[in-house]
C-alpha cells in the first residue's frame, strides 16, 4: 500500500496515527506538498478524483480517499487494537462522537486555521476573517461538549482510546499554527 500524505495537513495525520497504534510500517509514504500545489496536478486528480489528501493506493492500484474512510479499511485489515468498536453499541457510539468531533471541532478549527494563518493564503481563493471568526466561535462551543464529557470519562467515546480521541486530538493540534488557546 502507498499513502499520499502530507507532513503538515491534520487529515493525512489521523491516517498516520492510526497506522502507528496498528504498529503497521509496511506502508510507503508518499509525501506531498500542498503549499506547492502537488495535490493538485493532473496525475494526483486522476488518480484520487479530488485534490485532498490523505489517499491509500492499495495494491490492486484502487486509491481510497478521506482520512475516515483510510482508517476504516485499515481497521478491518488490521482490527487490532480496535479504534471504531467492538460491537455494534460501541461501534454506533464511536461513530457519533467521531463525526461531533469532527463536524464541530476538527472542521471548524480547520477552516478557522486555513482562514486565519496568512502562510495558508495559498490554499484558499479568498481568506476571509469572517469565516475564521465564526468557525473559532464554533468551535469553542464544541470545546465546552467535550469538556463536560472528558468530565466524566476518560476517553471521548467509549471506555478506551477510540477513532474519536485521534479525530478531537489532531483537530485540537492543528490550532497550535495560530497559537490557539482554547477558553
Amino acid at each position: 500500500m502507498k499513502l499520499y500524505t502530507s507532513h503538515r495537513a491534520p487529515n493525512p495525520r489521523r491516517v498516520r496515527w492510526v497506522l502507528a497504534e496498528k504498529g503497521v510500517q509496511d506502508v510507503e509514504m508518499v509525501e506531498l506538498d500542498i503549499m506547492a500545489g502537488e495535490h493538485r496536478t493532473p496525475e494526483y486528480r486522476a488518480k484520487v478524483g479530488v485534490p485532498h489528501v490523505p489517499a491509500l493506493e492499495l495494491k490492486d492500484g484502487a486509491t481510497i480517499s478521506e482520512s475516515i474512510a483510510i482508517c476504516r479499511y485499515l481497521e478491518s485489515i488490521y482490527p487490532e487494537p480496535n479504534l471504531f468498536g467492538r460491537d455494534a453499541s460501541e461501534q454506533a457510539v464511536i461513530e457519533m462522537w467521531t463525526r461531533r468531533c469532527e463536524f464541530y471541532l476538527a472542521n471548524p478549527i480547520m477552516l478557522n486555521v486555513r482562514h486565519s494563518h496568512p502562510a495558508l493564503a495559498a490554499l484558499e481563493a479568498t481568506q476571509l476573517p469572517q469565516v475564521a471568526e465564526y468557525n473559532r466561535l464554533s468551535a469553542e462551543k464544541f470545546m465546552r461538549t467535550l469538556d463536560r464529557r472528558l468530565a466524566e470519562h476518560e476517553f471521548i467515546a467509549v471506555d478506551r482510546f477510540s477513532i474519536a480521541d485521534v479525530v478531537a486530538v489532531v483537530g485540537l493540534d492543528f490550532a497550535r499554527l495560530i497559537k490557539y488557546r482554547p477558553p
